[in-house]
């Protein structure tokens, strides 16, 4: 299976990739593991607070719920959250807000890839089964590029959450 998903990236390098996990019948999750370490890397779920606290800091992101029936997305900071009866509560007063079940993130992506032509930049939760949770997106400016601070922070944060879990990093 991973032959023919790597061969359905290579002829739509740009594409969809809930389509070709769709197409092939797998979770996202496998899609993500068939990109590469240049296109996506993967840390764990238990640093899902570590990496939305840092999130919170970014100013206006694109959030991104995909699913089979369609794609929501939610323009706006991310907001602070706490732990508490089973779930992660976000607070405040962003459009971005609810309950997670963050037990069930098995991991985080850090998305690195062209879409439509475009560099797009993302952080993906994924949950046990695979599949994605939501994706938080690096915003873009009038022009469509990426917003440079933004991209500096995603990159900061997935090279400090990569080094952590080689145990090169603090533990702060």
């Amino acid at each position: 299976m991973e032959a023919l998903i790597r061969q359905d990236l290579a002829a739509r390098p740009d594409g969809v990739l809930e389509t070709i996990a769709e197409t092939r019948g797998v979770p996202l999750q496998q899609v993500l593991d068939c990109l590469g370490q240049e296109a996506a890397e993967r840390a764990p779920g238990k640093l899902f607070e570590r990496i939305w606290e840092d999130l919170t800091t970014w100013g206006d992101i694109t959030f991104v719920v995909h699913t089979r029936d369609g794609v929501f997305e939610c323009k706006g900071r991310v907001p602070p959250g706490t732990s508490g009866r089973g779930y992660f509560n976000i607070h405040g007063d962003s459009p971005i807000g609810g309950h997670l079940r963050i037990d069930r993130c098995r991991a985080i992506y850090f998305v690195d890839r062209p879409f439509f032509g475009k560099r797009s930049c993302s952080v993906q939760f994924v949950n046990e089964e695979g599949g994605v949770m939501f994706k938080i997106f690096v915003g873009r400016n009038e022009d469509r590029t990426l917003k440079e601070d933004q991209l500096v922070r995603f990159e900061a944060l997935r090279a400090g959450c990569l080094e952590r879990e080689q145990g090169l990093g603090s533990s702060a």
